[in-house]
């Protein structure tokens, strides 16, 4: 199974500059070009939030069209810079997405891998948070399949990196997290998105990494 993330697209309205100066929708386009000319393709695709910079509606209908040319499935989570409501109304046709509830995570079990998506965001904050019931959740999706090779992804890592400014907005209670994965020895990696670099760590005996 081929796996291609992708992350922190900060797509704007069309015509508009992330920083003044980013012009994320034409390196987002870039990216989705080149994804299509893998070979072999890739099974699906995971994009770990902060999918637009605003979180306005148009945004994500740019978005929308943006990775309309992907023809594989693309599994969708919030970062920091999303709202989990303009999120799942542009969405509404990707039916994994939880139509009701506090959080957007969910499991899909369609395929060899195991995929658990993570909702880590605090509405209006630029760090994350993994409460006792997201992490009850959590737990209870990795008891269900203790044999099932698992991937978790989320937005926010759940390791200091020495970037004191991105640490400083990362995530709260990557110790309750730690606790839940040392016991479920199926995870087989913790993909990540925020640090718009790419790092890797030991994490209570699996790998987490963030994505450029």
């Amino acid at each position: 199974m081929l796996i291609a993330q992708i992350t922190d697209f900060h797509i704007r309205l069309p015509g508009k500059l992330a920083y003044r100066r980013v012009d994320t929708a034409a390196y987002l386009q870039r990216c989705v070009a080149q994804l299509m000319q893998v070979r072999p393709l890739p099974d699906i695709v995971l994009a770990t939030g902060d999918l637009v910079d605003f979180a306005r509606p148009a945004e994500y209908r740019h978005l929308r069209q943006l990775l309309a040319p992907l023809t594989m499935p693309v599994y969708l989570i919030p970062g920091n810079h999303d709202e989990r409501g303009a999120l799942r109304d542009e969405f509404s046709d990707h039916a994994y997405l939880p139509r009701d509830g506090e959080f957007l995570h969910y499991t899909i079990d369609a395929y060899p891998l195991r995929l658990i998506a993570l909702d880590t965001v605090v509405p209006m904050e630029s760090g994350g948070t993994l409460c006792a019931q997201r992490l009850t959740w959590l737990a209870g999706q990795l008891s269900q399949a203790p044999d099932r090779p698992t991937v978790i992804f989320m937005h926010h890592p759940p390791f200091k990196t020495g970037i004191v400014h991105m640490d400083a907005i990362g995530l709260d209670n990557e110790e309750g997290l730690g606790r839940v994965i040392a016991q479920h020895p199926q995870v087989e990696r913790i993909l990540c998105g925020h640090l718009h670099r790419s790092i890797q760590a030991r994490f209570h005996g699996t790998i987490a990494s963030t994505c450029p």
